[in-house]
């Protein structure tokens, strides 16, 4: 009991000592009821609000159409494999980085799905032969998704191009298309890039390479691949004198450079 005592006695001048100290310190401290006003001098010398640069407006949801179409760039700078099915299968090919120009290689949007693993897969149309074939890509391998509303149909019975916005024409002119033993191919295709600066009057100002291939042009340069450019033969527009290309008056590239964005569908039938 005696070895205790000191114990509480030195317990109590704490808890003395500790209650002396809070009630030093709850004196010392003032807390004010409100945050003392602005001397003038400091109100001056605020700057005036900032105006902002614009306001947004409310959101709206993208309108659906049925005429709209998604490209996407591939991606990295190695070849991509192209599988016959979500997730693998057969091996088609390869997609390369860029195209035979120097340009981006891109490829349209024909569906998408995932594998039994849940990553997600696309469905491309290719450029390749035979034709209208079409192969899958893992999702990874594409950049981002863009949208065209735009689609080129190339009559080669009317000999007639016409570029449609939306469902609606924009632009209708002649054109020139393959000769005997030279077909324009028919099919499904769409617009991989736009070429400007050539030496040779023969390509007109503008060129737009397609996905489309000859198919008895096969051992040309590039491969052999259909372009839409302008000619220093207007004369011979319309007509059945190329090798395949589909060739315009030049005042009628130049008015399809303005309206026809890359990715854009063409069709030819």
């Amino acid at each position: 009991m005696r070895a205790g005592r000191p114990r509480r006695t030195a317990a109590a001048a704490g808890l003395t000592l500790l209650a002396a100290l809070t009630a030093a310190g709850a004196a010392a401290v003032v807390v004010p009821s409100s945050p003392p006003p602005l001397r003038p001098a400091a109100t001056a010398a605020l700057p005036p609000p900032v105006r902002p640069a614009f306001v947004p407006g409310a959101p709206r949801p993208l309108r659906r159409t049925p005429n709209g179409t998604l490209w996407a760039a591939v991606r990295g700078r190695r070849p991509v494999a192209v599988h016959g099915a979500a997730g693998g299968g057969a091996l088609l090919g390869r997609l390369s980085p860029r195209t035979p120009e120097g340009t981006r290689n891109l490829v349209v949007i024909v569906g998408r799905a995932e594998d039994a693993r849940g990553r997600p897969w696309v469905h491309v149309r290719l450029p390749v032969l035979p034709n209208n074939t079409t192969g899958w890509v893992p999702r990874s391998a594409l950049g981002g998704y863009h949208r065209v509303l735009t689609r080129l149909d190339v009559d080669l019975g009317r000999l007639r191009a016409t570029l449609l916005r939306d469902g609606r024409r924009v632009l209708d002119v002649p054109v020139a298309v393959g000769m005997p033993g030279w077909p324009t191919p028919r099919g499904r295709f769409y617009v991989r890039n736009r070429l400007t600066r050539y030496r040779s009057p023969t390509y007109g100002p503008v060129a737009f390479g397609t996905s489309a291939r000859s198919e008895v042009a096969t051992d040309w340069p590039a491969g052999g691949f259909v372009g839409i450019h302008g000619t220093n033969r207007p004369d011979l527009v319309p007509g059945r004198i190329s090798h395949g290309c589909i060739r315009m008056r030049n005042a009628d590239i130049l008015a399809l450079a303005r309206r026809m964005p890359i990715g854009t569908p063409v069709v030819v039938r």
